[in-house]
């Protein structure tokens, strides 16, 4: 009797697990989309064996929410030349955004990390053209400052003027340049050389002979060292991390960890190939941005994979791993 009292009771512990979605306290909407549950700062002190130093705290007692007044030029030791505002504050750009026209798509918990400025007030200095500055139409009806097209934001993790912690967040948002370009990045030929869009050429050649995921924005890959493995619509392989935790939902790749592991982006899952539509959801970062997981576990690229294939990421530190399409570690063939 007591051990079928037992064997009752794990099976209603494990259906209200079931139930909760991807573990306890998880605010799971209709469309997939799976909130962080309470407090994220444990997880989100980063991780220091190379991938992430745990420095993203809020700063305290400071305003993110009003004019810029007349723009600065500030010297980066590391980015050269970029755009503050009158008080200093680093401006910033998003990479979801479009300049022609210029459009916001930061909205929500989004501008709540990122706090859209208000187009009042706004005078450009030397060395920036005026003719830059302009304004977006926000869907609040507010007006936001653009610059070279871009919709201007600050951060609200930078802890203190002059701060460049938003820079490289999650591979989309970038400190600005005089001219609305990624401060850093001068020098590039044009926007689509930068970040995600030059790291894998879609529909590149594999020396492991991976399977190119074509019009599918998620599917399964034949790798020769792995088995089957989760790629992207690029080609490039998808990892999950041992310091993130899937019961509940929760990131440990913050900070510097996002400069090597880049969030993959949520997929449509008409066009999902090979993978149970059912194990993926949409994770809200703390940012505010989204980010796909299969099976409760956030999935990663990595900026060291260079080619369609490539498994380079597969094992570093120990904690990071390509993922199998039920969203397990891949393990190396016998």
């Amino acid at each position: 009797m007591r051990n079928r009292r037992y064997a009752a009771t794990g099976l209603v512990v494990a259906a209200l697990l079931a139930a909760s979605g991807c573990g306890n306290g998880q605010a799971s909407s209709q469309d997939g989309t799976v909130q962080p549950a309470g407090d994220t700062s444990p997880a989100g002190q980063g991780y220091t064996g190379g991938y992430g130093d745990g420095t993203e705290q809020a700063g305290q007692g400071t305003d993110r929410s009003g004019p810029a007044g007349t723009l600065a030029l500030r010297e980066d030791t590391k980015l050269g030349e970029l755009v503050t505002d009158s008080k200093g504050w680093v401006l910033y750009r998003f990479d979801e955004d479009s300049a022609e026209p210029p459009t916001s798509n930061c909205e929500g918990p989004c501008a709540t990390a990122w706090p859209p400025v208000p187009a009042d007030d706004a005078a450009a200095t030397a060395g920036i053209d005026s003719e830059e500055l302009g304004s977006v139409k926000r869907p609040d009806g507010s007006n936001q400052l653009t610059l070279g097209g871009w919709p201007v934001y600050r951060y609200a993790k930078d802890a203190k003027p002059g701060d460049t912690t938003g820079h490289g967040v999650n591979g989309t948002w970038f400190a600005l340049a005089a001219d609305g370009k990624k401060a850093g990045q001068e020098s590039a030929a044009d926007e689509g050389s930068d970040a995600e869009d030059s790291t894998v050429p879609a529909g590149g050649g594999s020396s492991d002979d991976a399977d190119n995921a074509g019009d599918a924005e998620l599917a399964v890959a034949d790798n020769s060292e792995l088995g089957e493995i989760l790629v992207d619509a690029q080609g490039r392989t998808l990892y999950r991390f041992d310091k993130d935790s899937a019961w509940p939902m929760k990131t440990g790749c913050l900070g510097d960890c996002l400069d090597t592991w880049k969030p993959a982006k949520p997929v449509d899952k008409e066009l999902i190939e090979g993978v149970d539509p059912k194990l993926i959801t949409t994770f809200e970062r703390p940012d505010g941005t989204e980010q796909i997981a299969i099976d409760c576990w956030l999935l990663y690229w990595f900026t060291g994979d260079t080619e369609p294939g490539d498994v380079n990421g597969h094992g570093k530190g120990g904690v990071w791993h390509a993922v199998t399409k039920d969203g397990k570690k891949a393990k190396a063939a016998n």
